[in-house]
This record gives C-alpha cells, structure tokens and sequence, in this order.
C-alpha cells in the first residue's frame, strides 16, 4: 500500500517498479537488437557497413535529445502520458522502418525510434519509480529497474535473430512494434505521486535548470556520463565484429565448443548477451551500495575499473577465453553507473525535476554514443582495425574516474543559492 501522505510505497517491490521495469525491458530487448539487423539489411541493398551504423548512431543522438524533453514533459503533464508518447514514436518509427529503403531513410526513422526510447527508457521510468519509492529502497529500486533493461539486452537479441530466421527484417520491425504496443498496457499498474507544483515562494523548472546548468557538480556529472555513453555504445555495434576479425579460433575441446559456441563470429553473438547477464548482478549491486556508500566515489571506482579491464583487454592476446573474461568484467559494470548517476541526481538536486535534470545528463551518455558507434566506423575503415577508437574509450573511462571526485555530494538546498547563481 501506498503512504497516505506521500503517495510513496513502503515496500520495495510495488506496482509503479514492476510496471517501470515491464516497460524499459521490452524497449531496450528491441534497441539492443538493432545491430543484428545490419547485416540482413546491408546484403539486401548492397550497402556499406557504415550507413546502418550511422543510422544507429543518430538514433543514439536522438534519445539523448529527448531524454530531457520527455522528462519535462512528464513533470508538467504526466508521466504515464509522457510515456505513451514515447511508445507512438517508437511504434511510428519501427513500422516506417519496415518500408524504408535508402540510407537517408533509415537514418531519419532511427530519429523517431531514438525519441521512442527516450519516452520509454531510464529518464522518465527512473524518475516516476524514485517519486514512487520510499528513501529507503530508492537506490534499490532505480538498481532493478536500470537491470530490468539489461534483461531486455539478454532476451532482444535471441528473439530478434530467431524471428530473422523466419520471416524477413521489415516483418520483425513490424513484430516489434506490436511488443512496444503490448507494453504499454503496463501503464494500467504506474500510479505514482505526482511531482509537486512549486509553491509560490519555490523556483519555477526554467529557473532550476538554469542554475543547474552553472553549478560545477553537475557539469562533473554531464561531462562522466560521456564515457559511459561511448564506451556502451561502441561494444554494442562494434564488438562482435571486433570479435569476428581478432579472436583466436575457439578450440574444439574447450568448454564453449562444448556448449555450441564454435566460431568466432558466434562468440562475438553471446558476448554481448553474458555482457547482460552479469550487468543484472553488477547494477542491483550498484544500487545497494548506493544505499549505504557514497555514490561519487562509487562512480569513480565503476569507471577506473572499467579503464583497466579494457586496457589490460586491448594489450592482450586476443582469444576465447580473454573475450568471456572481458565479458563478464564489462558486464558487471556495465549499467551500474546508471542507478548511481541518477540516485545522484536526486540526491542532490531533489526529485521535483530529477526526470529532466536527468535527463540533460543523460544527453551527456548520448552523445557519447554517438561518438562511439560513429568514430568505431569511420576509424575502422581509415586503420582497417578498431585499436585507435578502443584506446579512446581508455582514455575517456580514465577521465570520467576522475571527474566525480570533486563532485559536492550533498542536497543542493544545504549550499545555498547565492554561491550557485554566480
């Protein structure tokens, strides 16, 4: 049940997290799958591996674009309507998809599916599920929802090349698009507390933002999640096929032999389901420690750890077994920025706005994004090798380790205004 006064549920496990994590597995089990689409697409139209991973990229960009706007929107009109209109978009641009044939096309739809994630992904879920949840659980629950997407990265990219091997790409576009639609009616279950007008003595949201924009913490904050963005984005367009050009053959007496995992190519396809497995693990673990440990210096040690398990990665032989290490060390770290960067967000600048304050951080991870699925590209058809961009994303974990030190971690309200406003 629901606190009378607050609106907020006692118990962790409640309707508002259940429905929030219902709706971002099923929209990131679609996005993660994505790149299993390149292929079928390319050799049908003849095209060069770069203009689908372009098209990849924008739809990157595009959810970091509307990761704020729908997180506005949802503090001003509702969540649940912010949410719905995230799904049409999503729905909208995955059926067009079925019917576009040029690259230009297929580049200006992942538009309308990146806005369609943004409505239905971590910055208006995060947001309503931390309103809904008591303080507490509330670093908790933002762990479970945040993992809930990586189950949809562990269950997408299975489905998506099991329907490929049925029915031609634009049907499983089409396929999608009705699982998007079904999610939706999770939304009968989000009942969450409404974000509280301001008073007539409290800040209006323009006026937050803008002193947000100018206080040095959240620019730490921004300029971190840039990293994240990059390093994620990248492994997932770009791994398997590093995988497929660098990894020693997988022996025929070895365990993943054993277990069906013959080739390189079908290594690089599991390697990015076991980095969702072990990221489940790794963000819940995240989120219970935010609980109880400072979350910047969490933050911090997420990202020089993930800065050394790539470079020792990248100064390795490459081989089966470095790649399931790598795997499994990635994964375990994978998300687990998430449920900290955004428990961040709203512990020291208040729930009130944490769905659009998020989101212009969020905005930061995307275009890290975009950098890494697009720079993957284009470097790797100058060096014909991915090594240079992969030694990027070293350099920006290192950086982003060390950005969240300085960081003020404590309620914006107990530093006053005056400092902030300068």
């Amino acid at each position: 049940m629901a606190n009378a006064s607050t609106g907020t549920y006692e118990r962790l496990m409640n309707p508002v997290l259940v429905a929030g994590c219902i709706i971002i597995l099923v929209s990131f089990a679609v996005r993660a799958s994505f790149g299993l689409f390149q292929l079928p697409i390319a050799t049908e139209f003849a095209w060069p591996r770069e203009s689908f991973s372009l098209a990849i990229a924008i739809q990157n960009l595009a959810w970091g674009i509307g990761q704020p706007i729908f997180g506005a929107f949802a503090e001003r009109y509702g969540d649940r309507k912010a949410i719905l209109g995230g799904g049409a978009f999503y729905v909208i641009g995955l059926v067009l998809s079925a019917y576009a044939i040029t690259p230009g096309q297929h580049q200006l739809l992942e538009m309308l599916v990146g806005f369609g994630i943004a409505g239905t992904g971590f910055g208006v879920i995060l947001a309503v599920v931390g309103r809904a949840t008591s303080d507490k659980h509330r670093s908790m629950a933002l762990g479970i929802a945040t993992a809930a997407g990586s189950a949809g990265q562990i269950v997408g990219p299975p489905v998506a090349q099991s329907l490929l091997s049925q029915m031609p790409w634009q049907s499983v576009f089409v396929v999608f698009a009705g699982f998007i639609m079904v999610s939706m009616l999770a939304l009968l279950m989000m009942r969450a507390p409404k974000p509280q007008k301001p008073a007539a003595d409290e800040e209006p949201m323009g006026s937050v933002i803008r002193r947000a924009v100018k206080d040095p913490s959240f620019i730490l904050i921004f300029i971190g999640f840039f990293s994240c963005g990059y390093q994620l984005a990248f492994i997932t367009a770009h791994f398997p096929a590093f995988i497929t050009e660098m990894c020693g053959p997988v022996d025929p007496g070895s365990l993943l032999y054993t277990l069906g995992i013959t080739s390189a190519a079908g290594l690089g396809a599991i390697s990015i389901a076991l980095i969702g497995l072990f990221n489940i693990g790794g963000t819940l673990l995240a989120g219970w420690l935010g609980n109880h440990y400072s979350r910047k210096y969490l933050l911090a040690t997420i990202y020089l750890l993930r800065t050394l398990v790539a470079g020792a990665f990248i100064m390795s032989p490459i081989t089966p077994e470095s790649v399931v290490l790598f795997s499994v060390a990635m994964g375990s770290l994978w998300l687990a920025t998430v449920p900290l960067t955004s428990g961040l967000v709203a512990h020291i600048y208040g729930l009130k706005y944490m769905g659009t304050l998020y989101g212009l951080v969020f905005f930061s991870h995307q275009l890290g994004g975009f950098l890494g699925v697009w720079l993957g590209g284009a470097l790797y058809d100058i060096y014909n090798n991915y090594t240079l961009v992969w030694w990027v994303g070293v350099g920006v974990g290192a950086l982003s380790a060390v950005v969240h030190l300085p960081v003020k971690e404590y309620p914006w309200s107990q530093r006053g205004k005056v400092s902030l406003a300068t």
